[in-house]
């Protein structure tokens, strides 16, 4: 593999980004079954209690965190001549498939603590190796400034059309008559089961992955926690932590939500979501040019605080009329995809500032922190469940059922929370240190010292 500098890689042609963002598509349904359709499918199809699964899926996040840094320190100490991440990509898969196999597919009713525990636990692992292998193979296909976001912005168009495609199966299987929503998960699952293969296969065969110069990674966990005293990773991590606790919540209690206040069923209120992830698809490109005007830090500070604005707003539009709160929810996702991919094209930037300061190539172990905070997020809003089982909510399918008190707490939870979430990450991001101009110095002596080393 060539070690020539990474700045002198080409811009790499929509059908190369294509290529390598196609396992997204099936990552990204992991990414929504996981904090969205597992947790209400087994409370309420397979029959454990609320309280329950929310422990448990806490309980496996919390394990699955201590699984990245470590998994983030192998990818950074491999060198093969397939490259550094593809490997890993390949390791996922298998892991993936079985996961996918168990959790969704051969689940039945009745199924114990013990097996949601044991499952998740392996697909979590399956979906960071996964993820990671991906988020680090992006960060050298592209390393500079502005293609980072172009890249990124590939890359979370693929993970929005995975998502849709993921949330309109149940739909399509309950509406059509094929099978009942449980039905509907299970095909996502054989959905997930297949596409693995056929898209990382490509990936791997179609994309190429440079290779950045740098010394073999070292410090062991006194170089992961020397990465949080950086004041661009700090910033990054707490917005990343904001960022993803307000849609973690949003997706936990979605259905609650528009089951018990709106009055809407269950295909009506996937339909609802359907539309704020094709926004979110729509929204993209206008924060990925956005970011080449102002800069990724100010494009997602001003896309969080607008998404504030937007989400409050359409969680108030009174129920009762479908099509109405179909547009308003459409109009909230619009600013969804910003941090998801600025995020990681902006931590992408950070490793170019730590491989110039300490000679040492961290990517895989940047974003393993970055995944930290995510999974950490998503942890927080579980609490959410632990909160609404507390003061007595019941996961039932219709609008009955549930005390006064039960309901408030149910709309403090889904519509305020995940807004001042949305707030504070846009003033955390206020004076971040890493500006395009910055960036650019950063690689134009990375280039100068790669070129002399070679």
């Amino acid at each position: 593999m060539s070690t020539a500098p990474a700045t002198t890689a080409p811009r790499r042609s929509n059908a190369v980004l294509a290529a390598f963002s196609g396992p997204c598509l099936p990552l990204a349904a992991f990414g929504v079954a996981l904090p969205v359709t597992l947790p209400e499918f087994y409370a309420t199809h397979v029959g454990l209690e609320l309280g329950v699964v929310a422990a448990v899926f806490m309980a496996v996040r919390l394990i699955d965190i201590v699984f990245d840094p470590f998994i983030g320190w192998g990818m950074d100490k491999t060198k093969t001549r397939f490259g550094r991440y593809r490997p890993w990509m390949a390791i996922s898969t298998p892991i993936l498939m079985l996961s996918a196999f168990m959790m969704f597919v051969v689940v039945q009713p009745g199924a114990g603590p013990a097996y949601l525990f044991g499952w998740l636990l392996v697909l979590y692992l399956g979906f960071s190796i996964g993820t990671l292998g991906q988020l680090g193979w992006a960060a050298v296909l592209a390393p500079q400034y502005d293609q980072r976001s172009r890249v990124y912005g590939w890359w979370q168009v693929f993970n929005i059309i995975g998502v849709i495609l993921i949330l309109v199966l149940p739909t399509v299987v309950v509406q059509t008559g094929i099978g009942s929503y449980a039905d509907g998960v299970r095909i996502m699952g054989w959905a997930i089961l297949i596409a693995l293969p056929l898209t990382i296969g490509l990936a791997m065969f179609a994309v190429p992955e440079p290779v950045n110069s740098g010394q073999q990674p070292h410090g062991g966990a006194s170089a992961y926690l020397n990465l949080l005293t950086m004041p661009t990773v700090r910033k990054l991590l707490i917005a990343d932590l904001l960022l993803g606790v307000a849609p973690g919540i949003t997706g936990s209690l979605l259905f609650f939500f528009f089951g018990q206040i709106k009055g809407y069923d269950h295909s009506q209120a996937g339909l609802f979501m359907l539309c704020y992830f094709i926004a979110g698809l729509c929204g993209a490109p206008i924060w990925a040019w956005l970011a080449t005007k102002v800069g990724k830090d100010k494009a997602l500070a001003i896309a969080s605080l607008i998404f504030a604005v937007l989400y409050i707003g359409a969680t108030l539009v009174p129920g009762g009329n479908f099509a109405v709160t179909a547009v308003v929810m459409f109009i909230a996702g619009l600013p969804y995809a910003a941090g998801l991919f600025l995020l990681r094209a902006m931590m992408a930037d950070a490793g170019d500032e730590v491989r110039l300061e300490t000679g040492v190539d961290r990517t895989g172990l940047m974003f393993s922190v970055l995944s930290a905070t995510t999974k950490i997020g998503h942890v927080v809003a579980l609490i959410p469940y632990l909160i609404l089982q507390w003061v007595g909510f019941k996961a039932l399918p219709g609008p009955e059922g549930n005390s006064e008190f039960s309901l408030v707490t149910l709309q403090i939870l889904f519509i305020l929370v995940p807004g001042l979430l949305l707030a504070a990450a846009a003033l955390v991001l206020k004076g971040y240190p890493l500006t395009p101009k910055r960036h650019d110095e950063i690689r134009l002596a990375l280039e100068t010292r790669d070129g002399a080393q070679s």
